[in-house]
């Protein structure tokens, strides 16, 4: 059940958000949905302090979704450097294009039609119709699942995957709003992004800082003593990964100025650190961002076999294609 207090719970974390929230570009009165829509994108499993310079630097660049869908979707790869997860960089580009074709060029503003648009699921439809067009709709992310885990739960942390009854006590913790409730529908609008700061700053996962948590009197954890979580939570591995092969083949790809030969990709270190010619290197050379992709490439302690397997789904994922004249991003 929700908590009792829940009207007072709403006014206690909306007020807490007006003066501790982040000053984030994407929230500011003047971001329009584009800008949001880009920064939910970047924003899946990618903290706010690596988001910060893409963002701004791929809103300056690309300012509305026609300007993106103009440019080949290489550009976009390219222009999302590390934040990691490439294939977003592929949707958002795909989701511009429809934007630009069938939408008159805004971003649409029902969860309906978001949900339509490649790379847009549950999650960021309903964030985007929330946060850029004031739709008072359930937003469920990883920080406001623990913050209702342990505010109404009693837990430490929520469970490991999002289930029915989360989404269901999420519906329930909603202030309630409507047409003939306007004060109800600004609480409403507020409460997702507020709940969301208090578990990115406040409740959060290691160490939560409760002391400063404006509702610590009302929380089910603090008053069942504070239990350990039901569950060890495991942190995602990157070392030894696919995942790091295949980052590794995309800086390459990346800082190309033109296609690579697969054979140099899966390892023949002595023609890559040349920089792909026979010309011998020189310091200025060794500085170069092409220089660096195949140095990090070529240091990864990976197999034949994963090396293929790596760059294999580079191909299937679209991130890469294969030509005549060798390996590049997709055109």
């Amino acid at each position: 059940m929700p908590h009792p207090d829940l009207p007072r719970i709403h006014r206690e974390i909306n007020d807490w958000y007006l003066s501790h929230a982040r000053d984030l570009p994407w929230r500011r009165e003047s971001a329009g949905a584009w800008a949001v829509m880009v920064s939910e994108f970047m924003l899946q499993q990618t903290p706010v302090v690596r988001v910060l310079p893409v963002w701004e630097a791929w809103i300056e660049r690309w300012p509305t979704p026609a300007a993106l869908a103009a440019e080949q979707v290489a550009e976009a790869v390219k222009a999302w450097g590390r934040l990691g997860y490439p294939r977003r960089a592929l949707r958002l580009h795909a989701a511009a294009t429809v934007i630009a074709n069938e939408h008159g060029g805004q971003v649409p503003g029902t969860e309906a039609e978001l949900l339509a648009l490649p790379g847009i699921g549950t999650y960021t439809a309903a964030a985007i119709a929330c946060f850029a067009f004031k739709v008072p709709t359930v937003v469920v992310d990883t920080n406001i699942r623990r913050v209702h885990a342990r505010l109404v739960s009693g837990r430490a942390l929520p469970e490991q995957n999002q289930n029915a009854a989360e989404l269901a006590l999420a519906a329930r913790l909603l202030p309630e709003s409507g047409p003939g409730n306007p004060e109800g529908t600004a609480l409403a609008n507020g409460w997702n992004i507020a709940v969301m700061e208090l578990g990115a700053l406040v409740c959060t996962a290691r160490s939560p800082r409760c002391e400063d948590c404006p509702v610590i009197e009302s929380c089910a954890w603090i008053a069942a003593g504070r239990p350990e979580p039901h569950y060890k939570p495991k942190g995602q591995p990157w070392h030894g990964t696919d995942r790091q092969v295949r980052g590794a083949m995309m800086a390459v790809l990346r800082h190309s100025a033109g296609p690579v030969d697969r054979s140099e990709l899966l390892g023949v270190p002595d023609l890559a650190l040349e920089g792909q010619d026979a010309r011998p290197l020189n310091p200025a050379r060794e500085a170069e961002p092409i220089h660096q992709a195949w140095v990090g490439l070529h240091a990864l302690e990976a197999g034949a076999e994963q090396r293929e397997r790596a760059l294999d789904s580079l191909l299937a994922d679209g991130l890469a294609q294969h030509s005549a004249a060798g390996i590049s991003l997709p055109h």
